[in-house]
């Protein structure tokens, strides 16, 4: 089907994988966000299933920016998701709560978005070579709504979320491991190998012990429904504004949307627009 974006593959009942293919450069929007709701709801509710990890089928991207380009009552005319939240950050609350554990497999940009679904998830595995995280949206005037300010200074800590919030640039693989951003980053050539051996592992563990740990971890760990929630309603807000309508335009009018170097190096392009 053309307008499928987001793909379930059912490896075995205790095992699945989630993977993104939006060309050119897995940008996520309104389109998205029903189709990942399904299977966001299915994860939930299988009484089977033990682990989910996410990947992409798109050389280069995880998952990057919001749809930019798409009409904003696309996104404002989408219901409430079951926590009471806006569509997005209720997503990503339920993943970050349902009972399987869940492994996002970062190979390409990982940013806005993609960093906060790869956030979402209990781990994250990286290639070294290939991976980008970040959030770039502070400089264009944004204020990111899928909960970053939440949850990644319980990761990384404050002073590094800071860095990574307020500087707006990328953050290659390397550094994203030595922060904390991610669990491990790996040679390219055996990311695959460890994430699939780490999967096929903890599918064969009681799944029982598995969600009850988790639950515990959660109580810990995760951030509460008010910060979230809050983040995406400020989020809708900011992109209102007309010196974000202006950033905006200024990354569209240099290829933003499109494969090419504007979103293959975000972070410099949006340290730039300042300067005009």
């Amino acid at each position: 089907m053309s307008n499928k974006l987001v793909f379930l593959t059912k490896e075995s009942p205790v095992l699945w994988r989630v993977t993104f293919n939006n060309p050119p450069v897995n940008i996520f929007g309104p389109k998205t966000i029903p189709q990942l709701d399904e299977i966001i709801t299915a994860i939930e509710s299988d009484k089977q299933l033990k682990v989910v990890v996410f990947d992409s089928a798109i050389d280069g991207f995880f998952m990057t920016h919001y749809d930019f380009l798409s009409p904003a009552e696309d996104t404002t005319s989408l219901p409430l998701g079951p926590t009471g939240m806006l569509p997005w950050p209720d997503l990503l609350v339920r993943l970050s709560r349902a009972p399987a554990v869940s492994i996002a497999k970062i190979r390409g940009r990982a940013t806005g978005c993609g960093s906060e679904l790869a956030l979402a998830c209990d781990m994250r595995f990286a290639s070294r070579e290939k991976t980008i995280m970040g959030h770039f949206e502070v400089g264009a005037g944004i204020v990111p709504g899928g909960a970053p300010m939440a949850r990644l200074p319980r990761i990384i800590g404050r002073g590094r979320a800071m860095e990574v919030l307020m500087g707006a640039d990328d953050i290659p693989g390397d550094l994203a491991e030595r922060y904390g951003y991610v669990n491990r980053a790996f040679p390219d050539a055996e990311l695959d190998a460890f994430v699939d051996s780490l999967a096929k592992r903890i599918a064969t563990f009681d799944k029982q012990a598995l969600s009850e740990t988790k639950r515990f971890v959660d109580v810990a760990s995760l951030p509460s429904d008010y910060e979230i929630g809050a983040e995406m309603v400020v989020c809708y807000d900011s992109v209102g504004r007309p010196e974000t309508q202006r950033r905006i335009k200024l990354l569209l009018d240099r290829g933003l949307h499109k494969s090419g170097d504007v979103e293959t190096r975000l972070g410099y392009h949006v340290g730039q627009l300042g300067k005009d």
